[in-house]
């Protein structure tokens, strides 16, 4: 199964931002059934971090704040099943589509939406999705249906339902140092439907 297949079959990322000790993090959340994580590269010990995570092979591991082509570059080599940027950068774009990884740009507004997805983006990523909340989503869907979302930046296990009601195809949370077995477990129940 592909990163973005999956992706959408889970309906849920696992948002790793500068955590000290991801492979502890991402022990838990494998065992509460989180099959897909992402590692964000403004941590220092990102890349290592991704290589480890590959290793184990039963998560997807993403690349996270991905910006340059020089990040596109390393992700890839340090084994990113797809690159996650905050903003749509049409080089990022393209150096993914040319290594053949999907990249999933960021976007807020109709404009940036339909122009990362015109650019070839497998998904794109509604960041922040707080600013506009659910509603804004699906007014947002109503003309570009056949955008797919993943909806992040605000998105918590209180309010994801929502989002992905509103028609995200997937949503992105964070996990911190703190994630213990309830905490993952709590994740993996806001997307299941009830």
């Amino acid at each position: 199964m592909s990163a973005i297949e999956r992706i959408r079959a889970e309906r849920l990322v696992a948002v790793l931002r500068r955590v000290p000790e991801p492979d502890a993090v991402v022990d838990v959340l494998a065992r509460a059934g989180v099959g897909v994580v992402e590692v964000t590269l403004d941590d220092p010990d990102a890349l290592a971090a991704i290589e480890r995570l590959r290793g184990r092979g039963d998560v997807t591991v993403l690349a996270g704040t991905v910006r340059t082509t020089v990040d596109v570059d390393a992700s890839v080599a340090a084994g990113a099943e797809a690159c996650v940027g905050p903003a749509f950068s049409g080089a990022v774009l393209a150096r993914c589509l040319q290594l053949g990884v999907p990249a999933v740009p960021g976007a807020l507004t109709p404009t940036e939406v339909e122009a990362a997805w015109r650019a070839g983006a497998a998904l794109v990523k509604l960041f922040p999705a707080r600013l506009g909340g659910p509603a804004y989503v699906a007014d947002l869907l109503k003309p570009l249906a056949d955008v797919p979302l993943l909806c992040t930046g605000g998105v918590t296990p209180e309010n994801a339902g929502a989002f992905l009601a509103a028609g995200a195809v997937a949503v992105g949370i964070s996990a911190g140092a703190d994630t213990d077995a309830a905490a993952a477990g709590r994740l993996v129940a806001a997307v299941r439907p009830r």
